[in-house]
């Protein structure tokens, strides 16, 4: 009878350790069943979780622009005052041209400009432009191709005209550039001077000249009185000040964006 026992006993330990081992292990958090085998199931720190919304974003055209800035205007401000083409105008070129430095051409030939190779003796690439296979300049650095653009235009009778403007007139270079024949796209100088306002490239050509000047500042409109950005100002503040909306004073004085600068003169209706 004892030998019966504790042979039932053995068998009851043994099968309770068997299934102990085939136990799915499992804890609640908020009512909800998680399964703690893997990795897969392991919870992600809240740190971790805003690091990655903060890192998301700098694949965004806006981040790569800002970027392209920060890199290349110190040498679009150094071709400005060796050459006296404006600072803001190199740099809404190249980041239109190069797709603010990720194009091909610019990544395989440090061509932020898309120069072809007219009279050029120095490596080339074929890209595909206007037709399959194009020839176009390389250059070792970037640098150097903003050198041979601040030569490419101030070597060509047909630029000359831009040069009598004033240096920091960025609108006239932009609508100059065009009407010479840089570029077909009749939205070219809209494009360039839309990046020049959206990213202030302005404010390089002040800091070269040393005379800061309210911009892209509209003219009073009849019927309609002007208010002079303060510090502090933004486009709801002061549409709240005079009754109006942000959007009719984007509308009156041209404004692509909600971008304003202390001085600047805004038409209000």
């Amino acid at each position: 009878m004892k030998i019966t026992r504790i042979l039932s006993l053995l068998l009851i330990i043994i099968f309770a350790a068997s299934c102990g081992s085939k136990k799915k292990v499992v804890t609640r958090k908020d009512n909800v069943e998680i399964d703690n085998k893997g990795e897969k199931n392991r919870e992600t720190p809240a740190e971790v979780v805003d690091d990655v919304k903060e890192e998301m974003p700098r694949n965004s055209y806006h981040y790569r622009v800002e970027d392209y800035i920060r890199d290349y205007a110190p040498i679009a401000q150094e071709e400005m005052k060796l050459y006296k083409i404006p600072a803001s105008i190199t740099l809404a070129q190249g980041i239109l041209e190069s797709g603010a430095g990720n194009g091909d051409l610019t990544r395989r030939a440090n061509n932020h400009f898309g120069i072809k190779c007219h009279d050029w003796n120095g490596e080339k690439v074929y890209h595909d432009d206007d037709r399959k296979g194009e020839c176009f300049r390389k250059y070792k650095h970037a640098k150097y191709s903003y050198r041979d653009h601040s030569l490419f235009l101030s070597g060509r009778g047909r630029y000359s005209e831009l040069f009598d403007l004033d240096i920091d007139d960025y609108k006239g270079w932009a609508k100059g550039l065009r009407k010479a024949g840089y570029a077909t796209d009749r939205r070219y100088p809209d494009k360039l001077i839309d990046l020049i306002e959206r990213y202030e490239l302005y404010k390089f050509d002040d800091d070269v000249t040393n005379r800061p000047a309210p911009r892209y500042t509209a003219q009073p409109k009849k019927g309609s009185e002007t208010h002079q950005v303060q510090k502090g100002d933004t486009l709801y503040s002061i549409s709240k000040k005079y009754n109006t909306s942000v959007e009719e004073i984007k509308e009156m004085n041209g404004l692509r964006s909600n971008n304003i600068s202390i001085g600047q003169i805004l038409s209000i209706k």
